[in-house]
């Protein structure tokens, strides 16, 4: 599996993103959906990355810089089709790797509170993140989970 840092400029990127969006709005009403479109994902503060098996697209993930000290993990997705293959395990990793090589403090997340995102709440449980309360500019919301990790 080969990890790069990505342009946003293939198409399999923008298929994996849309089937990332389009499940977010299937599962959570509107207002509690955070993913980010292409747009938001290129802002400067925001690394987003792919991970590959040739030319089989395996999951993206990103890290946006909310404080010099304070990450978050966004926009992690594995294809419907390639779950199970340790893409997600492998990029939140080195998601990690590159939050503590900036000397983050700590690394937050949010995901969502329905039955579909227990693999995922699994997936950071085993990693050492925690549930906390909302960080940033989120707000107590019961469709979202807040989980961070002391770096």
């Amino acid at each position: 599996m080969n990890l790069e840092v990505d342009d946003l400029s293939r198409p399999a990127i923008h298929a994996l993103l849309n089937e990332h969006l389009q499940s977010m709005y299937e599962l959570s009403p509107p207002e509690s959906v955070h993913a980010l479109d292409l747009e938001k994902l290129r802002k400067p503060e925001i690394t987003f990355w792919s991970a590959w098996e040739g030319p089989l697209l395996l999951g993206c993930g990103a890290l946006k810089e909310l404080d010099p000290t304070h990450g978050e993990v966004k926009s992690m997705r594995t294809p419907n089709a390639h779950r199970r293959r340790g893409a997600g395990r492998a990029i939140l990793s080195h998601v990690i790797g590159v939050a503590k090589s900036r000397a983050y403090e700590r690394l937050s997340l949010e995901t969502g509170t329905q039955a579909a995102f227990k693999p995922a709440h699994r997936l950071y449980e085993s990693f050492g993140f925690s549930y906390c309360g909302p960080f940033g500019d989120y707000i107590e919301d019961p469709n979202s989970a807040f989980m961070t990790l002391r770096l």
